[in-house]
């Protein structure tokens, strides 16, 4: 005996119509959430990128400030301002800056005159962006302007 049954609807069975319906939500998705992530992704590069900056004149003030301490000559800040403006060379000429430091008297104990010497260094982040800032005003906002380091060291 041959019966004949009628299956039951299953819901895996209207894929075909429902495929169809849902054609182009993935792509209308990823529209939406794309720029999102994109501006996510963006602004880590931008702060990485900052965070790398500044530690590179952090280094670079250091360096010369030690500098300052290998030569006794009367153009010592000069040569400080030298090196450190050499290790911050890969952030371009422009936004660095490296004003000659005069050795100064220390704030020490009383009674003492040892003389100190401050290397600064400073890039114009603001004018002399690493990656450009998206939606202008808006991230600028967030970004700071000038990125400083310096670095004390006594000389006598």
């Amino acid at each position: 005996m041959h019966y004949k049954y009628k299956r039951a609807a299953h819901p895996d069975m209207d894929r075909g119509a429902k495929s169809a319906a849902q054609r182009g939500v993935a792509a209308i998705e990823f529209a939406l959430i794309f720029p999102i992530f994109f501006m996510l992704l963006y602004g880590i590069i931008t702060y990485v990128l900052i965070f790398l900056a500044q530690q590179s004149l952090a280094l670079a003030a250091e360096e010369g400030a030690r500098a300052a301490l290998r030569y006794t000559t009367a153009s010592r800040g000069a040569i400080a301002c030298a090196t450190a403006t050499q290790l911050v060379s890969w952030l371009g000429n422009g936004g660095v800056s490296c004003p000659t430091p005069v050795p100064l008297t220390c704030a020490n104990p009383a009674g003492t005159t040892a003389q100190c010497i401050t290397v600064t260094v400073s890039y114009n982040y603001g004018t002399y962006p690493l990656v450009p800032l998206l939606l202008g005003s808006l991230m600028r906002v967030a970004v700071p302007a000038t990125l400083t380091s310096s670095a004390t060291v006594q000389i006598d």
